[in-house]
């Protein structure tokens, strides 16, 4: 099958309701028993096809009322409002997992989880990552404010840095891990405190990641 050529380079927020470090990560089941999470991505280089997609954001929100890999869930893609016709289109359809090779991409393997595919959303993205001090935000009017800093240790309160490397992962290569905490308004509650977040670079295209 032929999929439109399409690449973004770029970094990714995410946020779920698992315990620090998120046993997902590594194959085990999650925390509380179900998945309740949030993406978003900022796009620093890009293109689906001849359509540029440099410098948009783009992300989701995500709930399964189990394991992800047992289906089910819930979906609400959110596309940045300074995108047009054609760049909304493109952004969508990857929201969707469309264009992209099965099993290779978070975005295509979560697509074969869900049964439930909300309206999608046009909002301003109020998106920061500051990869070299481990932090991020992300706020959107009357749906999201959210953050995520270093893990602390509990006993000092100092700083404690941790990177994952994952070769073999369809999300990211390696990433940081940290602390997050989020509320969002709508049709899916996210409500976190303290809870696994993690920061990584984006290299995804058709094919999925590009190691």
């Amino acid at each position: 099958m032929a999929y439109v050529d399409w690449h973004m380079q770029g970094m990714q927020i995410s946020n779920c309701n698992c315990n620090l470090g998120c046993p997902c990560q590594f194959n085990a089941l999650p925390t509380h028993g179900n998945c309740r999470a949030f993406v978003f991505i900022q796009i620093d280089k890009g293109h689906f096809g001849d359509v540029p997609l440099d410098g948009l954001c783009w992300g989701g929100f995500y709930e399964w009322p189990g394991p992800i890999h047992l289906g089910n869930g819930t979906a609400m893609p959110i596309i940045d409002e300074r995108a047009n016709a054609e760049q909304r289109a493109a952004l969508e359809a990857l929201a969707h997992g469309k264009e992209t090779e099965p099993g290779s991409l978070i975005t295509q393997v979560f697509s074969t989880t869900l049964s439930t595919a909300l309206p999608t959303q046009f909002k301003p993205i109020d998106l920061k990552i500051d990869q070299k001090a481990g932090t991020a935000q992300v706020k959107i009017k009357d749906l999201i404010d959210a953050f995520a800093e270093p893990i602390k240790n509990p006993i000092t309160g100092q700083v404690h840095r941790a990177t994952v490397s994952l070769p073999t992962g369809f999300e990211y290569t390696e990433a940081e891990f940290l602390s997050g905490t989020s509320k969002t308004s709508g049709p899916i509650k996210l409500e976190f405190n303290g809870t696994h977040a993690h920061i990584a670079k984006v290299n995804w295209s058709t094919h999925g990641l590009v190691r």
